[in-house]
């Protein structure tokens, strides 16, 4: 279910906070499972408003595009196949993981096609001209990206960093046949035709990118506050599939290696408490309000797979906000559970903190992890009727709940068995108290008590003073 538009309202976009730094922006509402069984997803919105998107098909037999004016639309929307498996040659083998681009007034879909009954997969060009719409655009070939060598080659994805546009991908180094695939880099000379010698800028050299497969793969950028940040996916397709993250400063010669520096520890990862598992090949688009970064990848609802995986149709499409810390970094969090994407809740006072998921009684210590920090508003609440209920994305089925003596705490949903206790764990969604732009939680079975977060970090739920008003206000993150 999607959030109220009232809370949708409520959100406004303000600077950072002091007790626990982070950059801030609006929420985004979003339900997820955004598409069934479509694989390394790519979205993007261009100029003219619309989101385009493109992915994998379980089948490997074909390219198809679907477009909507938002990106929870992209759901429903139509989809239309703009190229078909071939009979032979290149291109009569796998198809995957397309990409869509939008370059100097036309359309370009990068694409790694495989040659039938043989594993010979390469990174291939087409060519949309005729429309701004490239669902009815003409598509030409354009044919093979000619590499450093003709070794196993797919994901390439491109992008334009001081003036200068560069293709990423992920191929096989002939001195390296013990590994799948390094990310390479060169400058473009065309859409389709590498200028210079390629470099391999990241390898499957760390633990954790070696399992099953030893796989660097699914380049994507996304550049912001003097960085340029590279995603990438590691180890096979099943739940050992992560992401990766380098990053190089703005300006640097990005063809040099030494210009990036690997994350030790995967960014993004399996979640067995989120029930999301292997999530990885990813791209990034904005929101519909262009103020927040919204996170598109793939993954799976269960852990364990017969077969091979690539043989399991159901990877499929979701998406999610992507947070920034104080220093300018991306922070990926969990791939989020099922249903509506969370929001931060962040108290309105000076020394504003975010509500966070802890355990026990007294203050909760140490800085938060994403997670602990994000809550699915699930409407109608527990209480049913008009009300809100606050689950934990961190620990999904853990619900906030009002105690008695002005006191808060979490509780699993399986223990709110009455309707005194679901009472308990809902909350009326209100406008807030003294800012139309923020919005505050009444009680639903105590009129009049507000949920408030001291500046300690412990939650109360009681009567708000004048004082204290900024404490039981929140800006929707």
């Amino acid at each position: 279910m999607r959030i109220p538009g009232p809370l949708l309202a409520a959100v406004s976009v303000l600077s950072a906070w002091l007790a626990a730094p982070a950059v801030a922006s609006p929420a985004v509402s979003y339900v997820n499972t955004l598409i069934q069984q479509r694989a390394d997803p790519h979205a993007v919105k261009h100029t003219d408003g619309w989101y385009y998107f493109t992915a994998t098909v379980p089948e490997f037999d074909r390219i198809v595009l679907r477009r909507a004016q938002t990106i929870q639309a992209l759901q429903d929307a139509a989809e239309t196949t703009i190229w078909r498996r071939k009979s032979s040659g290149v291109g009569s083998g796998q198809v995957w993981a397309p990409e869509l681009h939008f370059i100097d007034g036309r359309w370009y879909i990068y694409v790694a096609l495989g040659v039938a009954k043989q594993w010979r997969i390469r990174a291939f060009v087409l060519e949309g001209t005729g429309s701004s719409n490239p669902l009815a655009a003409s598509w030409a070939e354009k044919g093979l990206i000619k590499t450093n060598w003709d070794t196993f080659s797919l994901d390439a994805s491109t992008f334009v960093a001081n003036g200068t546009r560069y293709l990423v991908w992920a191929q096989q180094e002939p001195s390296r046949s013990d590994e799948n695939s390094s990310i390479m880099i060169a400058p473009l000379q065309n859409p389709w035709t590498i200028r210079g010698p390629a470099v391999a800028i990241s390898r499957p050299t760390l633990a954790w990118e070696r399992i099953g497969y030893k796989v660097n793969q699914g380049p994507y950028v996304l550049q912001r506050n003097g960085r340029i940040f590279l995603t990438y996916s590691a180890s096979a397709t099943d739940y050992n599939y992560c992401m990766g993250l380098l990053t190089a400063t703005a300006g640097s010669d990005l063809t040099d290696p030494a210009s990036w520096r690997k994350s030790p520890s995967p960014v993004f990862a399996s979640n067995a408490y989120t029930n999301q598992w292997g999530p990885g090949h990813n791209s990034f688009t904005v929101s519909e309000d262009g103020l927040s970064d919204v996170m598109v990848y793939h993954d799976r609802g269960y852990r364990d797979i017969k077969g091979d995986p690539l043989n399991d149709p159901n990877r499929r499409t979701r998406v999610q906000k992507l947070y920034w810390k104080a220093d300018g970094t991306p922070d990926f969090g969990v791939p989020v559970p099922e249903g509506n994407t969370p929001v931060r809740l962040r108290a309105a006072a000076e020394s504003g903190q975010y509500v966070r998921y802890y355990t026990g009684g007294g203050n909760p210590s140490g800085t938060p992890a994403l997670a602990d920090t994000q809550f699915r508003i699930a409407s109608p609440g527990l209480g049913g009727g008009g009300t809100v209920s606050l689950e934990s994305t961190s620990n999904p089925g853990m619900f906030l709940r009002r105690v008695e003596g002005a006191g808060a705490q979490f509780e699993r949903s399986s223990a709110l068995n009455s309707a005194a206790a679901k009472a308990s764990a809902s909350f009326n969604l209100v406008p807030g108290m003294a800012d139309g732009q923020v919005v505050s939680f009444e009680a639903s079975d105590a009129k009049g008590q507000y949920l408030g977060l001291e500046a300690s970090g412990r939650l109360a739920v009681a009567p708000v003073g004048e004082d204290a008003q900024g404490q039981t206000r929140f800006f929707l993150e």
